[in-house]
């Protein structure tokens, strides 16, 4: 048994052989991204193809397709998969995942659309999505687990950070295979005929990633430290129990929510996600001039995820993971105030000049998290909240007296607001927007701009704030995979680090846009909504800096 060991533990120093197995792990994980962005970049397309015409039960399917299958399902395929890689081995359990992944995504490229199909096709739809959910669950951790446990000792952090930049690459395919397919059907088919079915090119485009993923996995053998592990007789038979139910397991888990997958959720998601969604909603600027942006920052975090993990390899993963979630808490609000100065200057310009004030009974006004899309917010203290905050205005609160309306005041003008509560459905949309109409009517005359104006757009400013971001996000990610692998033992390592991951990354992660904008609507501060991800790096900085070990040079194989 210990000459199986030692062979097992000599593995990792096959230089080709760990070129394999990283390009074949990141591949896989290079799929989650790609379909992300792929969905992201064509929901406009997918709305108009699966949910048109449906009912109010129809529409709550719908939404419930889009948020819920991606986030709430992936601690539980973490479950699930985590104790088929604790158990049987990690090859067999991301060889599953990768295949319901890809294959998922392949499906939804070949779905009917409503009008073919009628109810069916968002049931289907759906269905794809909580698979797609569902295997990403399991494939992040065995990817990173697999990795690490094949790389040098010395080297993990670097191998791992290959599996990070599997983001970048994502990012890159999903835009570059959506251009040429608008492009070249534009030039055949006409400018309709991407909308009509070439939306559908580029999720069957990723059938070829899906067999060559695929093949090069199905190369691979079990990783050293379970084979090892497995030969010795000491692989757990319980991974639930042994993760959850022992407190010196159960405290490593919540140390990795805690310390890393907090901050990870709140910084990365910031950087990457809402960060686009502050630009769009906010700050007014056109999408071209933020993909732009968006595709040169992730261009440079694709060499900063390995920079970072090398780093940590040298001088260890707790000072480069704080170091990064520190500069993003340090940043959160001077780097967002940055970006309204340099891509939209006008906007501060006129909150300055002409301040808004809302005036509106608080038993009128809600909290308007809306993570599904179902609740209206039809009162009209919410309708006036609401279209400041799609207009991306700051604004005053002050109280107004009981059962009053809520009144904006933009200047020497005041705008009344409606209650269209109670409503029938068309009447309560055409009075909301006659009231979103006059407030923006109100904010022009006001000197508010309806859009960034590119003149006065200082791009190579907004890029090196983007850039400040970029680099808080990478040093907290780079190292992240290599940490929460060395914090686990081998025996149930894919199931203890692929939860609080996923917690991480799917829930405090994916509710940041939801969650900044009801902050902003209910505060009235275009940046108040940044609190929610502070508050989460707060916590993991602190309980990094107090409560997480070094991890670097521990033996996999314990």
């Amino acid at each position: 048994m210990a000459e199986i060991a030692a062979g097992a533990a000599e593995a990792p120093l096959k230089g080709a052989s760990l070129r394999t197995v990283v390009a074949a792990s990141a591949a896989g994980t290079t799929f989650e991204w790609y379909d992300f962005f792929v969905f992201g970049s064509l929901t406009q397309v997918i709305s108009k193809t699966f949910f048109s015409g449906l009912n109010e039960t129809a529409g709550y399917i719908a939404a419930l397709a889009l948020f819920g299958a991606g986030f709430a399902f992936r601690p539980i395929g973490a479950l699930v998969f985590g104790r088929i890689g604790d158990r049987v081995g990690r090859k067999g359990a991301f060889l599953v995942t990768v295949t319901l992944m890809g294959g998922a995504t392949v499906i939804i490229g070949l779905l009917p659309s409503y009008a073919m199909a009628g109810i069916a096709s968002p049931i289907l739809l759906l269905t794809m999505r909580i698979i797609q959910g569902f295997a990403l669950g399991g494939e992040y951790g065995g990817a990173a687990i697999y990795v690490a446990e094949h790389a040098p000792d010395g080297a993990r952090g670097r191998s791992t950070g290959w599996v990070q930049t599997s983001a970048a690459f994502g990012l890159f395919a999903a835009l570059l295979v959506i251009l040429l397919t608008r492009l070249t059907l534009g030039k055949i088919a006409g400018p309709t005929a991407f909308d009509a079915w070439g939306w559908r090119i580029p999720f069957l485009f990723s059938a070829g990633l899906l067999i060559v993923s695929i093949f090069m996995r199905l190369k691979l053998d079990e990783s050293p430290a379970f084979a090892a592990m497995k030969a010795e007789g000491g692989g757990s038979k319980a991974p639930y129990a042994e993760a959850f139910g022992q407190w010196k397991n159960l405290k490593l888990v919540l140390l990795a929510l805690t310390a890393m997958m907090f901050a990870q959720g709140g910084v990365w998601y910031t950087a990457f996600f809402y960060v686009q969604t502050f630009l769009e909603k906010f700050l007014k600027v056109d999408p071209a001039t933020i993909n732009s942006l968006m595709m040169a920052a992730t261009a440079v975090s694709a060499v900063l995820y390995v920079v970072f993990g090398w780093l940590s390899d040298k001088v260890g993963r707790k000072p480069v993971m704080l170091a990064g979630m520190t500069l993003m808490l340090i940043m959160y609000f001077p780097g967002f105030h940055g970006l309204s100065a340099t891509l939209n200057p006008a906007l501060s310009e006129a909150e300055k000049a002409n301040p808004v004030t809302v005036i509106a009974d608080p038993a009128d006004c809600s909290l308007q998290f809306d993570p599904v899309g179902k609740a209206s917010f039809t009162s009209s203290c919410d309708i006036a909240k609401s279209a400041l905050a799609n207009a991306g205005v700051s604004y005053i609160n002050q109280p107004g007296q009981p059962g009053q309306a809520a009144m904006v005041r933009v200047g020497l003008a005041t705008i009344t607001s409606v209650d269209a509560r109670g409503a029938p459905k068309d009447v309560a949309k055409a009075l909301k927007a006659s009231i979103e109409t006059q407030i923006k009517e109100g904010l022009a005359r006001a000197g508010y701009p309806a859009k960034a104006d590119p003149k006065r757009m200082n791009l190579p400013g907004a890029f090196g704030w983007l850039m400040v971001f970029v680099v808080a996000a990478t040093a907290l990610f780079g190292p992240i995979a290599a940490c929460l692998v060395e914090l686990f033992p081998t025996r149930i390592r894919y199931t203890a680090m692929s939860l609080p991951y996923h917690i991480g990354t799917g829930w405090v992660g994916g509710f940041v846009p939801f969650t900044a904008f009801a902050i902003v609507a209910a505060v009235g501060n275009i940046y108040a909504g940044l609190w929610y991800p502070f508050a989460f790096t707060l916590i993991s900085v602190v309980v990094t800096l107090f409560l997480l070990p070094e991890t670097r040079g521990r033996d996999l194989h314990a």
